[in-house]
């Protein structure tokens, strides 16, 4: 009689800001477009929360994940990713190169790990495939402890993202569950703004929250040339964009706002697609103009698994239908997913861009510039421009 255990998936992303053909361009399309997705299922389930997220990230778990699986688990994995990882590889490969490239200049790094129960033998394609691809590591733990393999885990998160995120998990996930293996992504950014927000120009100003009251919150302020523009849903809600890039150009943050006061960014969320992003980039235009930022941190942590079952991922949750013998082929022994956990930290404020002889201060202009202001809850986007990676995204509904 075969025995089930539990596949606990975890990832973690920090943000840090002291402030058919397939080709790599149209396969990150698609890699990033499942993270959107399960982004928009998460939003619907909390409309009124902060929820921050690293599409790139979930799709590399998804990703690690679906080389472990077979038969129906495979399928539904596959299907929602529209692409086979083992088909793809090289690619992947390339682009998750290109994502951390110090050509970037900005700092990117995406980590990933499989903690695995002392004794316990993985498929050597498994191991090799995932290293090779997704750039993993294997390390060794004893889940008989709880504690001390929390510890473990917690530790490598902690690293991963340079002190940003100390606990991803607690000892009672590992606790009551057999658990066989952790898989773990992290992804970490450090941007430095191309065109720096100066201290004093950050003064306190009313944002009203999806909660309807009005917060006082410290607002980064500054006028410059920036790329922006407008469009709408295809039911009529017209929104707000703008670009604010960090200083090597290769990685943007897009923020998204209703024009309608009346209007919830979630509202809007659920029609952004890799596509959508796209368009933007092609039709925005530099414009003067002053920009009221709220200064904010945000931490989420969501559990993914009900979102990705809304969105046909079903099978691995399931104990006597998960499918994932190419991770383990002992007999005895057959994995299930328990969780899909995500946490995410974002930190933004004047200090997201180094100072320098290009810093523009807020000027008293002659004609008054247009104003992109940002003083209700709000969507943001951090984009890898050369791949089209979405790195980042988040609803900000009280900073």
């Amino acid at each position: 009689m075969s025995r089930h255990f539990p596949l606990l998936l975890l990832a973690t992303v920090t943000l840090p800001f002291v402030c058919s053909r397939l080709n790599p361009l149209l396969l990150e399309e698609l890699s990033s477009n499942t993270g959107i997705q399960v982004f928009n299922q998460i939003i619907k389930s909390q409309p009124h929360e902060n929820v921050v997220v690293s599409p790139h990230g979930i799709a590399s778990v998804l990703g690690m994940l679906q080389l472990g699986a077979d038969g129906k688990t495979k399928k539904q994995l596959t299907t929602m990713m529209r692409y086979g990882v083992n088909r793809v590889g090289k690619m992947l490969k390339k682009i998750n190169k290109a994502i951390v490239s110090k050509k970037n200049k900005d700092v990117v790094t995406v980590a990933n790990a499989v903690f695995v129960k002392n004794g316990f033998k993985m498929e050597a394609p498994f191991v090799t495939r995932n290293k090779d691809v997704f750039l993993c590591e294997v390390r060794n733990v004893s889940f008989e402890d709880p504690a001390s393999a929390c510890d473990s885990i917690n530790m490598w998160v902690k690293n991963e993202t340079r002190g940003m995120i100390n606990s991803l998990i607690s000892p009672d996930d590992l606790s009551g569950e057999l658990i066989r293996l952790v898989l773990v992504n992290a992804v970490y950014f450090k941007g430095l703004w191309k065109s720096r927000f100066q201290p004093e120009n950050t003064k306190k100003r009313p944002f009203m929250a999806a909660d309807g009251n009005s917060y006082p919150v410290p607002m980064l302020a500054q006028l410059s040339v920036f790329r922006c523009g407008s469009t709408s849903t295809s039911n009529d809600l017209w929104y707000k964009f703008i670009e604010l890039p960090y200083h090597g150009d290769s990685i943007s943050m897009l923020i998204v706002l209703p024009t309608e006061s009346a209007t919830p960014v979630s509202a809007i969320i659920p029609h952004i697609s890799i596509k959508t992003i796209d368009s933007w980039m092609s039709m925005m235009v530099p414009k003067r103009i002053q920009v009221i930022l709220p200064k904010f941190t945000a931490v989420a942590q969501t559990d993914m698994k009900e979102s990705l079952k809304v969105l046909g991922i079903t099978e691995m949750f399931e104990p006597s239908k998960a499918n994932f013998s190419r991770i383990t082929k002992t007999g005895s022994e057959s994995l299930h997913v328990s969780h899909i956990l995500q946490k995410a930290k974002i930190e933004v404020s004047e200090d997201g861009t180094k100072a320098s002889a290009a810093t523009t201060a807020i000027l008293i202009a002659r004609s008054s510039p247009p104003w992109f202001i940002v003083d209700r809850p709000f969507l943001f986007i951090i984009r890898h421009n050369p791949t089209g990676a979405i790195l980042f995204m988040g609803q900000i509904n009280k900073p």
